[in-house]
């Protein structure tokens, strides 16, 4: 058994009270705070992976207009999942958090094999991460009810394409607490 990290994937304003609102966000910030108390209880890495767009220029905006622009409210995480001393934070420009990011340094650097992913969208930015940790070697653990996407169809779509390609274990928060407590994740 290696080492885990919990990944919180664009929880931010803009995806869950702004520009690009997803009304099925907020339903998934209780468990995904659960699973960050239980991961900094047992010194697992926490790290968020936010957009950081560069104003005008970004070609994401071709597909969902501006959002998530560096160093506006939008681009901040939601209060209730603010990052806390000795939690990472890595910037993104585009939907995956190992494009042009050091993510994979630093994962290495902490010496983790096992991803727990959680955030937003199951679709678009959790999907593309996976992808990237699949190719890369890592374990790859999606939580059902911390991640989301736009409709329920579109989630379980996601979840069912991770699992199947990309090996991804799909778990429920109170699961992956359990692990986590047990030191079994």
């Amino acid at each position: 058994m290696g080492r885990v990290a919990v990944l919180v994937i664009d929880m931010l304003k803009d995806f869950v009270t702004g520009a690009l609102k997803c009304e099925r966000a907020k339903d998934i910030i209780p468990n995904i705070s659960k699973i960050l108390e239980a991961a900094r209880a047992h010194k697992i890495p926490v790290i968020y992976t936010n957009d950081s767009h560069l104003p005008d220029i970004d070609a994401e905006f071709r597909l969902w207009g501006p959002h998530a622009i560096k160093g506006t409210d939008g681009a901040e995480v939601v209060d209730e999942l603010k990052p806390k001393s000795g939690d990472y934070i890595v910037e993104k420009r585009r939907y995956s958090a190992f494009f042009q990011t050091d993510l994979d340094i630093l994962l290495r650097e902490l010496k983790v094999d096992t991803l727990i992913l959680t955030g937003i969208h199951s679709t678009v930015c959790v999907l593309h991460t996976a992808a990237d940790a699949f190719f890369r070697g890592y374990r790859v653990i999606v939580v059902e009810d911390a991640t989301t996407t736009f409709t329920v169809e579109e989630h379980k779509r996601a979840l069912d394409y991770m699992k199947n390609i990309y090996g991804a274990e799909i778990m429920k928060t109170d699961e992956i607490i359990t692990r986590i407590k047990e030191g079994r994740v």
